[in-house]
């Protein structure tokens, strides 16, 4: 195993969004994405009203919108976000970095 591979196994899910929505703009997606903010001292937290685990980002571009969740590698999903996936039907995805190739082919192809 090269250190490349090695380095690929273990990129964070910052990193990973950010290759995401780089891509997507390139692509001509539009994006959006909830940033998690501090409150109450050091305490982070995602401010929102509804249903836990809303997916980390939305893509919209040609009247197509995908609700997608990005983990890492190794990422376990949190209470709700099979079920926010699972209600996104057809257009609910979860997104890996070792699903890059499949990933740029969908964000790369017109509709």
């Amino acid at each position: 195993m090269t250190d490349t591979t090695v380095t690929a196994l273990v990129e964070s899910e910052d990193d990973f969004q950010r290759f995401v929505t780089d891509l997507a703009k390139r692509c001509g997606w539009r994006w959006m994405h909830i940033r998690k903010a501090k409150v109450r001292g050091d305490r982070w937290a995602t401010p929102q009203s509804g249903d836990k685990g809303f997916p980390d980002l939305v893509l919209s571009r040609d009247g197509v919108v995908l609700i997608v969740e990005l983990k890492a590698d190794l990422g376990r999903f949190r209470p709700g976000q099979k079920e926010w996936l699972a209600a996104a039907g057809p257009n609910g995805r979860c997104w890996r970095p070792r699903d890059k190739q499949a990933v740029i082919d969908e964000l790369r192809r017109r509709r």
